[in-house]
């Protein structure tokens, strides 16, 4: 079956299509009544035919770098923008948080000859890692809900990324 907007090869049984989100109107349940149509697709677990489901893919995208990276090689993931937006904005996560820890360093090893200026930067540390571990958390979360979440800045890099 052909989706009608993108014209790429989607499932029978699915009711959006994997590439654009379009609804399918020859899908069974496409249009449930008073419902919503929602503006994305994913691949649910029971839908896959082999391998991660999207929202897997998306959510262990975030767990570290290397499977951002990988999932931006292999196909069939780096055809799929809900992965690759996922994938794309864990990366700009990751540099984010280096430039940040970078920039921090180099403030505390440039006034490390003022009193006290150890315990200011131990609650720096602390508020800044507690920061982006919540937005990593939220951002896995959402992800595994099949979710679109952009994070702040990193989120319109990643979403002009996927749609690249």
């Amino acid at each position: 079956m052909q989706c009608p907007v993108c014209h790429n090869e989607v499932a029978s049984q699915t009711a959006f299509c994997n590439h654009c989100g379009a609804p399918l109107s020859a899908a069974p349940g496409a249009a449930a009544a008073g419902a919503p149509a929602p503006t994305y697709a994913v691949q649910s677990a029971a839908t896959a035919s082999s391998g991660l489901s999207d929202t897997a893919a998306a959510a262990l995208a975030y767990v570290t770098i290397i499977p951002a990276i990988i999932f931006l090689v292999m196909e069939p993931y780096n055809r799929k923008p809900f992965i690759k937006f996922h994938s794309f904005q864990s990366i700009g996560l990751c540099v984010a948080w280096f430039a940040i820890w970078i920039v921090i360093t180099v403030m505390h090893i440039a006034l490390h000859f003022v009193p006290l200026i150890g315990i200011l930067f131990f609650f720096v540390d602390m508020l800044v890692g507690i920061c982006i571990f919540i937005l990593w958390l939220i951002a896995i979360i959402k992800a595994s809900k099949g979710e679109w979440y952009k994070l702040p800045i990193i989120g319109d890099f990643a979403m002009k990324q996927a749609n690249s």
